[in-house]
């Protein structure tokens, strides 16, 4: 069972401004202290070439846009109250071939057992998927309970029901939003822990985290439309739990032998 009253909350964000997206409204409501992680934060390599997401967020090199997306960062957990962990993954332009996630590994090894850990969904984006596949295969092999899941925005917001009663349902279903959480159904249960509809105070906090990563904001408006509009797919916020199904098959029976 997981911890009733956890001591701590880990958020698992894959890159600089998902747990803002995401997040930024139901982050207050959860059990503190709170710490988001980033991922993907590490370093490009000295000689990285500036990846085509960095030069459409209007940067010169890979180095200048890793320096200003750990500032902007910052900025946003200081306005969120939550503490700031960066891993030393590179993201993936700038990541060396064969590279795996063995810090974030490191990291879910070593949190104590009462810690809540949030895991993003991975709706239509691989990196997050990859991050929630770790996160739970690593809790499952220490034997502690499964990370809840957070549905990764924009991308989940864009199903036309969300922040509706029937999003999950909505999500079983959907082949445009829904494939990642199909995949999660596979292996486990979900139930709806925490769910927000954003008022206007609440939209005005969560506007002003998702500002301080004003870098990426033009790029994601290319690809998701006008995502900051008040009624857009960041305007809700969805968290589920996990319980594993029990996925083993019974032994086959022994061959009986013959009768004589």
């Amino acid at each position: 069972m997981a911890p009733s009253t956890p001591s701590r909350t880990v958020v698992l964000s894959p890159h600089f401004d998902d747990a803002a997206l995401s997040l930024a409204g139901l982050l207050p409501s959860l059990p503190g202290p709170v710490d988001v992680v980033t991922v993907h934060g590490g370093a490009p390599g000295p000689h990285a070439p500036v990846s085509w997401w960095d030069t459409r967020c209007g940067f010169s090199s890979a180095a200048e846009a890793h320096r200003a997306r750990l500032d902007e960062d910052a900025a946003a957990c200081a306005l969120l109250g939550v503490g700031q962990i960066v891993l030393d993954h590179p993201d993936g332009p700038y990541a060396p071939e064969g590279a795996t996630l063995h810090r974030l590994e490191a990291l879910l090894r070593a949190l104590p057992a009462d810690t809540r850990i949030l895991a993003p969904l991975g709706s239509n984006q691989p990196d997050h998927e990859a991050v929630r596949r770790l996160a739970v295969d690593v809790l499952a092999d220490r034997g502690a309970p499964p990370p809840w899941v957070y549905a990764d925005l924009p991308y989940t917001g864009h199903l036309p029901e969300w922040g509706e009663p029937g999003a999950s349902e909505a999500l079983a279903r959907s082949s445009m939003c829904g494939l990642a959480y199909q995949d999660l159904l596979t292996t486990h249960r979900t139930t709806v822990r925490h769910t927000l509809a954003l008022d206007d105070e609440q939209w005005a906090a969560k506007r002003a985290a998702v500002l301080c990563h004003g870098s990426q904001l033009a790029p994601i408006a290319t690809d998701h439309g006008g995502f900051l509009a008040r009624t857009g797919p960041l305007r809700a916020e969805l968290i589920w739990s996990l319980e594993a199904r029990d996925t083993a098959r019974p032994a086959p029976e022994p061959a009986k032998a013959a009768a004589c």
